[in-house]
Parts: C-alpha cells; sequence; structure tokens
C-alpha cells in the first residue's frame, strides 16, 4: 500500500510540472509563434498608451528577450520560491507561489485567489455532500426498483437535470425561492463560515442546491447503471445464497463494487469545482474563485487568469490523487497494478 501511494506521489509530482510546462507554453510560447514579439508581450503590463522606448524598457526588466527555457525556469522558481520584481527605486518581492501583479489592481494574485478560495471551497463542499448522497441514493432505490413508477419518475427528472443548464436553474431558483417568496437571501449574499455559521449554511443553501441538482441527476444515472450490472453477478447470487440480509448484500457487496466509476467521476468534479464554479458564481454573484477568472478574462489580466489556470489545475491532480488512493481503499487489487 505504500508504494502505491508513493508511486501514485511522484506521477502527480510529475503531472504537475508538465502542466506548468504546458500553461508557461500558452501563456508565453504560443504568442511568440502566433507573431508577437517582445514589446508586443510587454505592452500587457503598461499599457497601450505606452511608447516604444517604455516598451523596450519593460521587456528587458521582464526578461521577455531571454531564451525560452530561462524565462520558463524564472517562472516555475516563482512558482516555488516567489520573485522579485522591480518598480523603480524599490523592489517588490511576490512570495510563493507567485503569479504577478494584477493589471488592473497591482495586487499580488496569489494573496486574491486565497481571500475567494473560501467562498468557491464552501460551495463545492456543501453541493458535493447533497449531489452524492442524493445522487447515489436515487440510483441505488432506482436499481433494486428497476420498472417502478419510482424509478421512471427518478430517471425522469434526472434526465430534466442533467439538460438544464445551470444558468437557467440557478436564474429560476432565483426568481422564485428568493424574489417571490423571500425564502432565501439574492444573489451575492455571503458570510464567512467562522462569523456566522449558521448565515453561512442560509446564504448558500440555494447555490448548493441549485448546483447539486445537475450532479445530482448524474450520479443517480451512473449509480443505477452500476447497481443493475453489480447485482447481476455472481457473487451476488453467492452472497445471497449464503443466507446474508438483504442489506448487507446490496451496501457492502453491490455498492461497493459499483462505487469505482462513482469516486472517479466524483474526484474530477469536485477537483474542477475547487478551481472555480463559474456559472453557479457569476449566477449568484458569489465572490468565489469562478467569478474571479470571469472578471479577469474580462479584463484581460493576464496575471489572474494564469493564476486561476494553475489553482485549477492543483485542485485537479489533487483530486486524481486521492482517487487513485481511494481505489486501493475499495479495490485492494489496484494496489498490484
Amino acid at each position: 500500500m505504500v508504494a502505491y501511494v508513493l508511486r501514485r506521489l511522484v506521477a502527480a509530482v510529475v503531472l504537475l510540472f508538465v502542466v506548468s510546462v504546458v500553461t508557461f507554453a500558452i501563456f508565453f510560447l504560443v504568442p511568440r509563434i502566433a507573431g508577437a514579439t517582445a514589446e508586443d508581450l510587454a505592452s500587457r503590463y503598461v499599457g497601450k498608451t505606452a511608447g516604444p522606448e517604455q516598451l523596450k524598457e519593460m521587456a528587458d526588466k521582464l526578461g521577455f528577450d531571454d531564451p525560452l527555457y530561462v524565462q520558463y525556469g524564472r517562472f516555475a522558481k516563482g512558482l516555488v520560491a516567489g520573485a522579485d520584481f522591480s518598480t523603480g527605486p524599490t523592489v517588490e518581492h511576490c512570495p510563493a507561489p507567485c503569479f504577478g501583479y494584477s493589471f488592473i489592481t497591482q495586487n499580488p494574485v496569489w494573496p486574491d485567489l486565497v481571500d475567494r478560495l473560501g467562498v468557491t471551497m464552501s460551495l463545492a463542499a456543501g453541493a458535493a455532500i447533497i449531489w452524492l448522497v442524493v445522487g447515489v441514493s436515487i440510483g441505488v432505490l432506482s436499481a433494486l426498483r428497476k420498472g417502478s413508477i419510482f424509478d421512471r419518475g427518478a430517471m425522469g427528472v434526472a434526465l430534466a437535470g442533467v439538460s438544464l443548464p445551470i444558468f437557467f436553474t440557478g436564474l429560476l431558483a432565483l426568481s422564485i425561492f428568493a424574489y417571490n417568496l423571500g425564502w432565501f437571501p439574492p444573489g451575492g449574499s455571503y458570510t464567512a463560515i467562522t462569523e456566522n455559521p449558521g448565515q453561512w449554511a442560509y446564504d448558500l443553501i440555494l447555490p448548493w442546491i441549485t448546483l447539486a441538482f445537475l450532479y445530482a441527476a448524474a450520479y443517480a444515472r451512473l449509480t443505477r447503471a452500476g447497481m443493475l450490472e453489480t447485482m447481476n453477478e455472481d457473487f451476488i447470487r453467492t452472497a445471497r445464497a449464503k443466507g446474508l440480509v438483504e442489506r448487507t448484500v446490496v451496501v457492502k457487496h453491490g455498492l461497493r463494487y459499483a462505487l469505482t466509476p462513482i469516486v472517479t467521476i466524483f474526484g474530477l468534479d469536485l477537483g474542477l469545482l475547487l478551481g472555480g464554479a463559474i456559472l453557479t458564481e457569476s449566477t449568484f454573484s458569489l465572490p468565489g474563485i469562478g467569478k474571479y477568472a470571469v472578471d479577469a478574462v474580462t479584463n484581460n489580466d493576464l496575471p489572474k487568469v494564469l493564476g486561476v489556470v494553475m489553482l485549477g489545475a492543483f485542485f485537479i491532480i489533487l483530486a486524481n490523487l486521492i482517487v487513485d488512493i481511494t481505489y486501493a481503499v475499495i479495490d485492494p487489487r489496484v494496489r498490484l497494478s
């Protein structure tokens, strides 16, 4: 088990290195291939009104004329150990992980991401608990009652949940439950859990349910398909022949082996959401990573976009690592592969 975990850790580190190379290439190499000069890249940092001398000076200061491997080394060093930026009379130190300074606010990107990470983590964690419990439960019941009214109704609702986009269900939920009935606060309300846990949950309950509705539908269909396949296996019939209680047969033997694809998709979905639930946060005006990314793209704020991309990649890699370790717990045969 220890060797298996170490292999996965090494693979995660290598993958994170590859992601950093690809990300650097997208933001710095691809524009060069498209014909951009060092001065064109520097214009993003000084504005469009700067003259040729200012552009040349900024390009030299930022090292855009250096070989690409030197630029990547500087970029990687900033992620690991931080970087120093000359502002003229003084030198500003950007602590690791350093993604640079925002073009608009002139603030370092990493503290901004940390400030908004709590909102995104709260949204993702609450919604994940709801969709996992509800989706898996409905999928198991639908599989055990195949062809029943409950099965047909649940799968019909699941199909609607998968088909309807979050910006439609989110706006519809706001219109009905927030503005008409007044049961929940309108979009834009958020209270940190450390300040008031009750208000924190109240502010996020509607975004949780709306986001969970989309994912629970997919999980219900996936769980149902897995359970239908698993419950027809020989080891299930053997367990029943041994006289085991039906609940034990379903949960310990059937559901456990049907959870493998669920664990896979759950890790990926949660990793993606931690990197920014863009549509949900934009719909409910939540100040999280997703809305931060939208504002960065709208304002063409390159350091912010770079920070969001790297943070999202980190969470996805971390989620995959946890999924691999969870596989070994659920199915010991994975440890030998």
